[in-house]
């Protein structure tokens, strides 16, 4: 039996959804009004949505709402009533990034399918077992992932795994960007990202700017037999903001050489040269690369260029109709009430129309019966048999042949969808967001996260410190007796795991963690991974949640409390007044520090003087002369960009007090000995002893305690 392989395909609009489903697709992802990662694509309204849901329905497609941004507290209340009209309609499955969103819509709307999200940066088999037991049917994992992670979650689970074959691709772990948000305002979290990444920057002491982040569009139909080999189950297109005739012509192209690998194996797999310069001439501006599935990072992912103008296909491709195949039987007698007969699939359909007269001149033939009756136009069918019985003279007019038509039709489409709409039980009631009933810190603690010794000697040594977060990376013989010496000072010391947790992180893990887990009073995670790992390994110390384990609702806090957390690290992009509604009085918040904008799987060193195998630092310089600093992680092979300048929430004392937060965290990364003790001095004066100090002269940041984002 031939293996079912989807192609899925992007759709902007209604105009590009037709298009994707006469191109082949078996299912197209949407974004409606509201909670979707393309803010400033055109989207469906309510009403072109329900429309949209039917359209696919009659055809045997399948249609999954993108809800994947970052939900905020006040906005909760609305989601209920944002999705119902679609769940109600049949609405296929929903692709989710926040984990209260995701364990809400589990709740509320049985039987909906959830998609995790590519932006919930899924790169290991923990996480995705771990989702598949909370009921998550299919996985979008991070696009970084290469074939044999792939294929590990595929053999090691059940679900369905949803990879990106064909369109662009970002250059930092998707979830994990900050960069359009922080420099411009425009989160990335909230499908709002300006794509900052895609502009020239200098590296290091370089005098030309080149796009050093800006990556190659990705074009994996030539690996299609190794996609499929790794257990990839559906094919995703980017592109919700391309143009019908793009769409349709990739993913005519998908579905075309996926067939043909289904149909004949690899001896019968070759992509022809027109087909391949077909796609390039239907949008090519960076150049194609296969992506991330063969290589961790590479020089030959990255442009290194402007890109070039973007050329169109001709647009008439657009124009093919998209219809299912029926049975008919048509039966006409004299003195009769015609009647027919349509079949589609296992539904079968039976309408009466006007009665036949007799004929006295002109009877009615076969072939013109025929003739009308295969007139579906503009409809979702097609005949692919019609049986007509025709007893004797009968005459009947054109109009009633078109009305039992019309009839037949509408009444097979009402059959069709029927086993798609949903009724809302009784017992389901729309449950707003819960509370903040959390005990605050009972005193103020000021915490500070270290990367290297002399920042670790600084923190260690001073009086008010009372926690200190330590790299993992750090670790060495120096550094375990650095920490002994800190908790035998009263410190508390918390190891901080891999940012991002894939092979290397695991295969790293099983050297360290015995000592690590004995020597630290906790651990700080980033990511379901690590949390995930460490359950696996019966760690019963503190664990405590980073900024990057999104917590921007009640619903996603109640979400991550579950698994044992001490507490989590208050939202950076949200401001005073949404972390109010939020609560954050049990949180920590960053206070001091130069934010990671970027975790990238590229490696500025490695694609410009070579990859060493030591870890270090670069800048990148951007056309404000505005420097960046890049710290390459070679333990776990991925790139941090800090953002130019830090964030200084010193003289926010009142702000900090109504918020009744009690635990601030100063987060150090280049920053010397001497810088780091006269920071903590500030922060120790204004947080934890009530005095005035005043701002340092400096270039800095309030980051989005003020402004947030949209």
């Amino acid at each position: 039996m031939m293996r079912k392989i989807e192609v899925l395909a992007p759709a902007g609009s209604f105009e590009t959804m037709k298009a994707a489903v006469a191109a082949g697709a078996d299912a197209v992802y949407a974004g409606g009004s509201r909670f979707g990662a393309r803010a400033y694509a055109q989207n469906f309204t309510e009403e072109e949505l329900l429309e949209a849901i039917d359209y696919v329905h009659l055809r045997g497609k399948k249609l999954y709402l993108t809800v994947n941004t970052l939900v905020k507290e006040k906005e909760f209340k609305d989601l209920y009533s944002y999705l119902l009209p679609y769940y109600e309609r049949g609405l296929d499955a929903v692709i989710v990034q926040d984990a209260g969103v995701m364990e809400y819509i589990k709740e509320q709307f049985p039987g909906l399918g959830i998609h995790a999200s590519t932006q919930m940066t899924i790169t290991n088999v923990l996480a995705a077992a771990h989702l598949e037991k909370l009921g998550v049917e299919r996985v979008v994992p991070a696009r970084e992932l290469s074939l044999g992670e792939i294929r590990k979650i595929s053999e090691e689970t059940e679900l369905e795994i949803e990879c990106f074959v064909h369109g662009a691709l970002c250059y930092c772990y998707s979830g994990q960007c900050l960069l359009s948000s922080m420099i411009g305002g425009r989160s990335g979290n909230r499908g709002q990202c300006a794509q900052p990444c895609r502009l020239p920057y200098k590296v290091g002491d370089s005098r030309s700017p080149v796009d050093i982040m800006s990556l190659k569009d990705l074009c994996t139909i030539e690996h299609i037999p190794d996609l499929i080999d790794a257990g990839i189950t559906s094919f995703k297109i980017e592109g919700r903001m391309k143009q019908p005739s793009y769409v349709a012509t990739v993913t005519a192209m998908y579905r075309k050489y996926t067939d043909l690998y289904l149909q004949n194996g690899r001896n019968g797999f070759k992509v022809s040269r027109k087909d391949m310069e077909v796609l390039k001439q239907a949008y090519q501006r960076r150049g194609y690369c296969d992506g991330y599935y063969y290589r961790h990072n590479g020089k030959e992912m990255i442009s290194f260029e402007r890109p070039k103008k973007e050329t169109e296909i001709p647009a008439e491709v657009t124009d093919i109709q998209s219809q299912e195949k029926i049975n008919g039987k048509l039966i006409i007698s004299p003195g009769k009430c015609v009647k027919m007969e349509l079949v589609y699939q296992d539904i079968c359909v039976e309408i009466e129309g006007s009665e036949a007269q007799e004929a006295q001149k002109h009877p009615v033939t076969e072939e013109r019966l025929r003739k009308q009756m295969l007139k579906t136009g503009n409809t979702p069918f097609v005949f692919e048999n019609l049986d007509i019985c025709l007893n004797g003279n009968v005459f009947l007019p054109i109009q009633s042949l078109n009305e039992v038509r019309r009839q037949g039709i509408a009444l097979l489409e009402e059959q069709i969808l029927r086993k798609y709409r949903r009724e809302t039980p009784e017992e389901l009631k729309h449950v707003e967001s819960g509370q903040n009933h959390a005990e605050p810190a009972c005193e103020r603690e000021l915490s500070v996260s270290v990367e290297t010794e002399e920042q670790l000697s600084a923190a260690a040594s001073h009086p008010d410190v009372c926690r200190i977060y330590v790299e993992d990376t750090m670790f060495s013989e120096t550094l375990v007796k650095m920490i002994r010496q800190a908790k035998e000072s009263g410190k508390q010391v918390y190891f901080a795991m891999a940012r991002i947790f894939r092979t290397e992180a695991e295969q790293g893990y099983q050297k360290k963690y015995a000592r690590i887990a004995k020597l630290a009073d906790g651990i700080l995670v980033r990511n379901m991974e690590s949390i995930i790992y460490l359950r696996k390994q019966g760690y019963q110390g503190s664990v405590v949640a980073d900024a990057g384990i999104y917590q921007w609702n009640q619903r996603a806090k109640n979400f991550w409390s579950k698994y044992g957390l001490s507490f989590g690290t208050a939202p950076v992009e949200l401001n005073y007044r949404e972390l109010q509604e939020l609560g954050v009085s049990d949180m920590e918040v960053i206070v001091y520090g130069y934010l990671p904008v970027m975790v990238s799987a590229g490696c500025i060193r490695k694609n410009t003087s070579g990859c060493t195998k030591k870890s270090g630092q670069m800048t990148l310089t951007d056309r404000y002369q505005k420097q960046f600093t890049v710290k390459n992680d070679c333990n776990y092979c991925y790139n941090i960009i800090y953002n130019t300048s830090p964030l200084v929430l010193l003289g926010q004392r009142e702000e900090m007090d109504r918020l009744g937060l009690r635990r601030f965290r100063l987060s150090f990364t280049s920053e010397n000995a001497g810088q780091t003790r006269r920071m903590l001095d500030l922060y120790a004066d204004e947080y934890l002893h009530g005095r005035e100090v005043a701002v340092p002269e400096m270039d800095y940041t309030r980051g989005h305690f003020k402004r947030g984002v949209k």
